[in-house]
Parts: structure tokens; sequence; C-alpha cells
């Protein structure tokens, strides 16, 4: 069968990204009898055009769209990111005959919500590398679907409950020539990798346990060095592991630092720290692999939210890991997320104070908690009333406390306005 795969994603928030998590999927299927057409809308002017174009040429038998964003988390004015993978979706229906498959992070948190949305025939939940080459299979034998993992069709719901696969290096990466040439040499553009899927620290607000589990499971540091050796041998030497969490396991997290080091491959990367796992060897090791800048999603630097977010760290914890970065020359980016459950205008003061304190390199705000399904939080915001029980969520919502939301942007707009480091 021939299959055509479309990264629907346009958006630069935060910064532009290459779709690996879809050329991995494609990487999957270049292992089967089945043949593929890689599409990354991504700086494309004419998008219509040129689908159009891509589906008259290759008369896919399959498709599969990819959603990254559902909105830009932006709570005062929320932009909300699926009409253009709606489009894409009706573009294929127009031109091509073959049933349209869904995946990708963002429809892994809104499944069905997200098919009844935009018009596609199914979606997979989860890790596309093994459940849609299933998926490409069956439909090559034109046998039952009812056994693919994490298979949602419209109108009919989940056929069978998702898989988690513990050693990552079956996946195979994509190789550097499914993108184009010129983003190795863009100073906007980091190759993302990711070693790691799965995240075990529960915070209340967090969507990736409907993304990747919340179990830990890896690939092998060798694998990741040999990757990245090949990507760096076609001029990618701009690197983030977009790992949730890089620190964790520590052990894991030095061998593969220490492995970079030993290949010498000169690269340079940022990565995701949790605050609280931090220590001075693993600071160390990072630096000598290459590590120039790291974000540390600290969110509140008052004890109190730290708790109503289920944070395993304190205050002095996020002070010691910023400490051990700035010694070891390694660039700190921080986030605070103000408005949560229990936020007053005191805890909004000590933590505007606290991350002041720390000299970062940058600082990150943000008013107000998306609320996801399936999280501590949005039980919360139904039983306070802040949003229906029936509430699916596509459509952004947000958790601010009750009276809080006009002082605090009033009180983020002048605090801004005198550090050119913070950004809102």
């Amino acid at each position: 069968m021939h299959v055509l795969l479309i990264s629907a994603n346009t958006e630069k928030i935060n910064m532009p990204t290459l779709p690996m998590g879809l050329g991995c999927v494609a990487a999957a299927l270049e292992g089967t009898q089945h043949s593929v057409t890689f599409l990354d809308l991504m700086g494309v002017e004419n998008r219509h055009s040129l689908l159009q174009k891509t589906l008259s040429q290759v008369s896919p038998d399959v498709i599969g769209v990819s959603i990254r964003n559902i909105d830009d988390q932006f709570s005062e004015a929320p932009r909300f990111l699926l009409e253009n993978a709606r489009e894409v979706v009706a573009a294929c229906r127009s031109h091509a005959l073959a049933p349209i498959v869904l995946g990708g992070a963002g429809y892994s948190i809104f499944p069905e919500a997200v098919l009844d949305y935009t018009g596609a025939d199914m979606g997979i939940q989860g890790e596309g590398e093994h459940a849609f080459v299933m998926l490409v299979d069956r439909f090559d034998r034109s046998a039952p679907l009812s056994d693919v993992p994490g298979l949602f069709i419209r109108g009919k719901g989940l056929q069978s409950p998702r898989s988690y696969h513990r050693d990552l290096d079956r996946f195979p990466f994509p190789a550097p020539d499914l993108f184009d040439s010129r983003f190795a040499n863009d100073p906007d553009y980091f190759l993302p990798i990711q070693t790691r899927r799965g995240c075990p620290m529960n915070c209340s607000y967090c969507s990736t346990p409907a993304i990747e589990g919340n179990r830990i499971r890896r690939r092998s540091p060798q694998a990741v060095v040999d990757t990245l050796s090949r990507w760096r041998g076609a001029g990618f030497s701009r690197i983030y592991f977009v790992d949730n969490v890089f620190n964790l396991p520590e052990g894991y997290a030095i061998e593969l630092c220490d492995r970079i080091s030993k290949a010498g491959l000169d690269i340079r990367w940022r990565a995701i720290l949790y605050p609280g796992k931090l220590t001075e060897t693993l600071a160390r090791s990072m630096a000598r692999a290459g590590c120039r800048e790291v974000a540390l999603g600290f969110e509140s630097g008052v004890q109190p939210l730290l708790d109503v977010y289920h944070k395993r760290f304190s205050p002095e914890d996020v002070r010691r890991s910023n400490r051990l970065l700035a010694k070891h020359g390694i660039g700190r980016m921080g986030f605070l997320l103000l408005g949560g459950p229990g936020e007053t205008r005191e805890t909004v003061l000590g933590s505007l104070a606290f991350a002041d304190k720390l000299k970062l390199d940058m600082v990150k705000l943000t008013i107000g908690v998306r609320i996801y399904p399936n999280t501590v939080l949005a039980g919360m915001a139904v039983r306070e009333g802040v949003i229906e029980p029936d509430d699916n969520l596509l459509q952004p919502r947000f958790y601010i406390a009750r009276g809080l939301e006009e002082w605090l942007r009033e009180t983020i707009r002048a605090w801004v306005a005198d550090r050119p480091n913070w950004v809102h």
C-alpha cells in the first residue's frame, strides 16, 4: 500500500520544530512492504495547492495526519489551532478516497473530540510506530481492525486498549534525508530527540500520561548516540532533548551524557529538567556533553502551590539546582504557572520574588492553568463549577483562582515591563 503522512502543524509556538514523531512512523513503515510519501506543512505558503498536487501524484491508499497543538495555552485570548488540521482533512477528503487516520500528541489527549471536530475516519492514541503499521497491514489484507491498539473509529469509540512498549530501540529514528537539509543551518530550529517516553511524576494538571503513559520507557544510550552521530553527519548540531524529564532516571542521564562526550559529536543541546532531581555529577556530565540551556519547570516559588500541583520538590531544591547549573555554565529558563488552585496575591508575589532572585537567563510567565481531561485539576474544576462535567475541554478552558484574574494580569504587565528577560 502507498501511505501519505502529513504533518499538519504550522505553528511556531515557543520555537519551530521538525515533525520527528511522524518521522518515526515513516521510518517504521519503511521497514515493511509499504511505500511512504512524507509531507511537512511547516512554512508552506500555499498548503491547499501542495496538498492537491501531492494527492493527485501519489494516489494514497491510507493517509495519516499528525496533530501537535490544540491551542496556544494563552488564557487571555486563546488561539484554537485545529482549524488548519480540519482543512487538511477536508482537502484530503476532496482529492482522495483513502481512509484518513489521525495521530500525534495533540490527538492523543482528545481522541474522540478531535475526530468529531475534524471529520477524520479514525485515529491512533499513543505510539504510532506499532499501531499505525499494524493498521496499514490490516487495511492491506482487508482484515478486522478490532485488535489495533489505541485505535478510535469516529462514532464507534476505542477498538482496543493502547499498548506501551518498554523497548523503544525497536522503533527506528528516521534518516536525516527525510527533512529539508536547510533546517540544519537555521538557528531557529533544534532537532527534537526523545530518548525516553512517559513520566511518573503525575503533576495535577499535566497531559503527558494521556500522550505517553506514566511509566518511563527508554532507548539505549548507545542507540541515541548512534542516531545523533548520523544527524550530526548531516549537519545538525543543535539538539533539543524533548524528554519530559531529562534527569530521570539519573543513572541513565549520566550514561547518555558520558557517551555523547566520548563520541566527540560537537553538538549543542537543551533539555527539560525536573528541579528536585539534579546532582553535581549529572550537571557536570551535561555540561561536558554540550548542554547549553535547560528549562526548569518549577511553576511556583511557594510550597503550598507546589503541593497543589503535586510537585515533589521544594523551593530550596529549585535554588540548589539553579546554583549547580550556573556553576557549570548551563543557561536556565524558568517557568511560572500563576493563578492555579489556592493562588492568592501573596503567593503570586512570593513566586515572582522567588524567580527574580534566581537570576535566570529567561523567565516565561503563564497566567491560568490549561485544563486537560482526566487530570486532578479537571476533577477539581468540575467540583468548583469552573467547568461542566460533560465538557470535553477541546476548546481551551483555564483554571484561574476566583477574584484574581484582573489583578494578576495588571501585576504581570507591570512586572515584565522592567525585566526584559521575562516574557508573557
